[in-house]
């Protein structure tokens, strides 16, 4: 074997041996809370979306929500952001409209955890993906996004109103600033991992 060769096969297992772990993360709820924002806010390369302009069909169907949001994510959204030289986290932005249900299944599979992000004006909408993450085994916790730097029930109200166990992360956090969202996806990560690690001592 020449030299040249030699040297190639190094430095292929020396980007090997720092190849970043690749991580899954869903980020789901209600239609409008936040979550194309969340994964745009922190997102490291420009991401992919799948939103749509909502038409007069939409009406009667899809709640508006905050805001006047003329666009829903028919499909995904789609980000990535690296932690560190060990770790990148790729996130998956569910759809929020019920419709869109059966696209949750594909993309929680082989995810080590999600964010539920929730609108505190409208909890009703969020009980969906409470429920499937719970049915589900997978760990999540839950963001209370502060549009416009607000609350309309405190967390403790949120918790009881929702049922969600006290083992469950329930915070408020700003979909549009950057480490607000970073936050919030390390307590998902946390939760992963902490799980994983039970995994390997039982």
């Amino acid at each position: 074997m020449d030299s040249a060769t030699s040297s190639r096969r190094t430095a292929r297992a020396r980007s090997a041996e720092q190849a970043p772990t690749p991580v899954k993360i869903v980020i789901a709820g209600g239609f409008g809370v936040g979550k194309t924002t969340a994964v745009t806010a922190i997102s490291e390369i420009v991401p992919l979306t799948t939103e749509a302009e909502m038409t007069a069909a939409s009406v009667g169907v899809d709640d508006p929500g905050n805001g006047s949001k003329t666009t829903t994510t028919v499909a995904m959204d789609f980000g990535c952001v690296t932690i560190d030289k060990s770790l990148k986290l790729y996130l998956f932005g569910a759809p929020g409209q019920t419709r869109f249900g059966f696209m949750w299944d594909d993309l929680a599979r082989g995810a080590l955890g999600a964010l539920v992000v929730v609108d505190s004006s409208r909890l009703d909408d969020c009980y969906p993906a409470v429920d499937y993450f719970e049915r589900a085994g997978l760990p999540f916790a839950v963001g209370v996004n502060t549009f416009d730097g607000r609350l309309v029930h405190d967390l403790d109200e949120i918790r009881w109103a929702l049922a969600i166990q006290q083992r469950v992360p329930l915070f408020a956090f700003d979909a549009r600033e950057r480490l607000s969202v970073r936050d919030a996806i390390l307590v998902v990560l946390d939760l992963a991992l902490e799980r994983a690690t039970r995994s390997r001592s039982a």
